[in-house]
């Protein structure tokens, strides 16, 4: 049985972060791609390195030639300029869709078969560049957003109560950024339902730090975040490639389902070997409706933006 490919384009520090996990968790041979010449060499080589002091069985190649990339089953697209503190996703939106297009267009000579899951920012809109450039099947195209941003809810409600955080599952939806629609009705701990355990004063307070935990990150350090973002990707590409069915958020084409009426946006997802097999409909109620209709809204704004540019 051949191995799994999975190729990422950027080598910056996403990228980088996400070869290295998938490696380590040895899902496959590891193709890592980057415009600049001795960036993904060097970044290859320490991880090679690597493995003489934890062995993993995975190989990464670093390369700036993309036909190294051919057949590969799961592409992951880290590239693009980074947020830098008083820049807004939005102000990216240029720029990434420029990379974004590029890089697609080698996906698709390349390895016309693959999945791609997307991570530059602002992250549904490059999610939607890569499936109208691309022209996969919807369930093949997806970004990975709800995954981070769960991660950081769980993170900050498990710092809060001192729990395991492995405990903690949650939902949230909608764009990634500030205008994402966390869903404490639908969180728990352990099972137990979130409001059992925590007053709403701090269950909102928690809320709009994962809104802006992205932002909190840039200005602590410069830049964007990137080992949980990698993982986040990383997580995604081993469900698919392990058919595992797993249940998680994500950024996936919504139509029919909550009146998103067709836009990529963050949703509860089933992942397995056909990529974005099911979109999970929850109950929600008017709130948390009309605040997912506001959201997706934005994300079609910028779609239409983003239009021109292509």
């Amino acid at each position: 049985m051949s191995r799994a490919k999975i190729t990422v384009v950027g080598a910056g520090n996403v990228g980088a972060t996400a070869a290295q996990i998938a490696a380590s968790k040895g899902l496959g041979d590891v193709v890592l791609i980057d415009i600049v010449k001795g960036l993904p060499e060097g970044k290859a080589l320490d991880m090679a390195q690597l493995k003489g002091v934890n062995a993993s069985a995975g190989n990464v190649v670093g390369t700036t030639n993309w036909d190294a990339a051919a057949d590969s089953d799961i592409v992951i697209i880290t590239s693009g300029m980074p947020r830098k503190p008083g820049m807004s996703r939005d102000d990216l939106l240029a720029k990434n869709a420029g990379i974004v297009k590029s890089v697609t267009e080698q996906i698709v000579r390349t390895s016309p078969n693959s999945f791609i899951i997307v991570v530059c920012n602002p992250l549904d809109v490059m999610t939607y560049v890569a499936a109208k450039i691309s022209g996969f099947e919807k369930n093949r195209v997806m970004g990975m957003a709800g995954a981070l941003d769960s991660a950081r809810f769980a993170c900050f409600i498990a710092e809060d109560l001192g729990v395991d955080i492995a405990d903690i599952r949650g939902v949230l939806m909608g764009g990634h950024g500030d205008d994402m629609v966390p869903l404490p009705r639908f969180t728990s701990v352990a099972g137990i339902p979130l409001g059992e355990l925590m007053p709403q004063n701090r269950i909102d307070m928690h809320v709009e730090r994962a809104r802006k935990g992205g932002i909190e990150i840039v200005n602590l350090k410069g830049t964007s975040a990137y080992y949980a973002p990698a993982a986040g990707a990383v997580k995604m590409a081993e469900s698919i490639l392990h058919d595992s069915k797993t249940i998680m958020s994500c950024c996936a084409y919504c139509d029919g389902q909550y009146n998103v009426g067709g836009a990529f946006v963050g949703v509860p997802v089933m992942l397995g070997a056909n990529g974005v097999e099911k979109i999970i409909e929850l109950n929600l109620n008017e709130k948390e409706l009309s605040e997912l209709a506001v959201s997706a809204s934005h994300v079609k704004e910028l779609v239409s933006v983003v239009e021109t540019m292509l």
